[in-house]
């Protein structure tokens, strides 16, 4: 309990500064008229209470955080906030007509600031404008983390930044610290994430889009979360220019955003470019696409130029993890769609706003599986596993070979609690896939035609731990379940 308190005191400001973000609708809702204006100061009344009342009645549980506080602390953020997101969604519907379910209205939360995109509405051109504002901005507060946001605002809390930053921080190298103060590398990366969003907002606004679908499909792209105010998704514009718009922010957004911080402050820009993970990422997204493209004109599905677009437009949202969809590519040939899903499993770079594996962790895993082969031929050999000029310590390719198979159990599992409640197979597994990389539409009933609302309360339950276990990277949870982790 004693380790227990300073997290839960933390926690409490953390809910109180994600409290705040409901003004953004709030706005929204007053200026459009939508009818639904009271609903947010009463949610964020209710989330800075709940916060308040955690942060002062554990006023003198102020300790610098340790490793597995920041484990604890990172687990429970991504549990509560989804609580706190949901409130607004729950009183919106009820007082519009649409009343929704907790189970509903957590998932969609969840689904919004793991960057999933999944949704259960269906309806969405009908939602008043500001609960899908509020949808679409749960994608961009999550995209760079709220726990790393929190070491950028609040620099005085006292509560060991680098540890929120290292458990908030994706992929498997946390501890590289761009500025002498994690505070001012978290500054740097919510910055470059901020440009990132100003640059697409203006873009998707003088390309066409109304300023307030241009400000959520901002939210949307640049988080890669996909979650989009229209039932039809990007496919409600009918504009190739958009689309190839959102083909680049996605692509710049599926990078580490550390690279953009350092080649913009120290203008390593030859570093950027040499980047292996980087140019794994956009070869694979890339390489992906035009393959696509290649196969729907040789299928005869599309002209050339079209199968151009829309291959890479769905390749690069979905292998991205975004999920936007302009078509029901599901008509597709089946190795099209597939390959999207499996893609977006590995096609994003630790640091971006993707979810997934990582692309850093397939090129580990290759490099370690080249050493081990030859390792057979020359067993003296002396060869150690090189990625970008630098020597990969066996600690790290252990950490990795861990999590590919806590990562394997973990889908497996899951695919098989869904097919004993009867579900068709593939859409069990697509559905468990999408939630674990935070993709968002799936295969058979979840596909991009289709919403989540298809699946029963128990089998949206299993979806929402996917995604929480996707967002966490899975062993930040699993941890919390060791007696080691309890030990003293």
């Amino acid at each position: 309990m004693t380790d227990l308190l300073p997290v839960l005191r933390v926690l409490g400001m953390l809910v109180m500064l994600f409290a705040l973000t409901m003004g953004v609708p709030l706005a929204v809702s007053l200026h459009e008229q939508d009818g639904v204006w009271q609903v947010y100061p009463i949610a964020m009344a209710a989330a800075f209470s709940a916060g308040g009342a955690l942060t002062l009645g554990l006023r003198h549980w102020r300790r610098e955080l340790l490793p597995r506080h920041g484990v604890m602390l990172v687990s429970l953020a991504w549990s509560v906030l989804p609580l706190a997101a949901a409130l607004p969604l729950l009183l919106a519907c009820a007082l519009v007509g649409r009343p929704l379910s907790f189970t509903h209205a957590y998932f969609e939360a969840v689904s919004g600031l793991t960057t999933t995109g999944s949704t259960i509405f269906t309806g969405l051109d009908t939602l008043p404008v500001s609960v899908n504002v509020w949808r679409t901005l749960l994608q961009w507060v999550g995209g760079m983390g709220i726990l790393i946001l929190a070491v950028a605002v609040l620099p005085l809390l006292g509560v060991g930044g680098s540890q929120l930053f290292k458990a908030e921080a994706a992929g498997p190298v946390r501890d590289t610290k761009l500025t002498p103060r994690m505070t001012g590398t978290a500054k740097g990366l919510w910055g470059v994430y901020a440009a990132f969003s100003l640059a697409c907002g203006l873009a998707y606004w003088l390309a066409g889009m109304e300023p307030l679908d241009a400000l959520m499909h901002m939210f949307a792209t640049v988080s890669l979360g996909g979650m989009s105010p229209h039932d039809a998704s990007f496919g409600y514009f009918a504009s190739p220019l958009l689309e190839w718009l959102a083909v680049g922010f996605m692509l710049l957004a599926s990078c580490n955003f550390a690279l953009y911080f350092v080649a913009l402050r120290k203008g390593h820009v030859r570093e950027f470019v040499r980047d292996p993970e980087m140019r794994a990422t956009l070869g694979t997204l890339i390489g992906g696409g035009l393959f696509v493209a290649l196969l729907l004109w040789i299928k005869g599905a599309y002209a050339p130029l079209e199968a151009l677009r829309l291959g890479l437009f769905h390749v690069v949202s979905v292998a991205s993890t975004t999920g936007f969809a302009s078509t029901d590519y599901l008509a597709w040939p089946v190795f099209a769609p597939v390959l999207m899903l499996m893609l977006s499993g590995v096609a994003t770079s630790a640091g971006s706003t993707g979810g997934g594996i990582k692309m850093v962790r397939m090129l580990i895993l290759f490099k370690q599986t080249q050493r081990e082969l030859t390792r057979l031929v020359h067993p003296n050999a002396v060869q150690p596993v090189r990625l970008g000029g630098r020597v990969v310590g066996n600690p790290m390719i252990f950490s990795v070979l861990a999590f590919m198979l806590v990562y394997a159990a973990t889908l497996l599992t899951l695919s098989m609690v869904l097919l004993l409640t009867d579900l068709d197979p593939v859409t069990a597994f697509s559905a468990v896939m999408a939630s674990l990389h935070c993709t968002g539409p799936g295969l058979g009933g979840v596909g991009p035609a289709s919403t989540y609302a298809v699946l029963t309360d128990f089998q949206i339950w299993v979806c929402t731990l996917a995604m929480v276990l996707g967002r966490l990277e899975i062993l930040s949870f699993l941890a919390l379940l060791t007696p080691a982790f309890w030990r003293r």
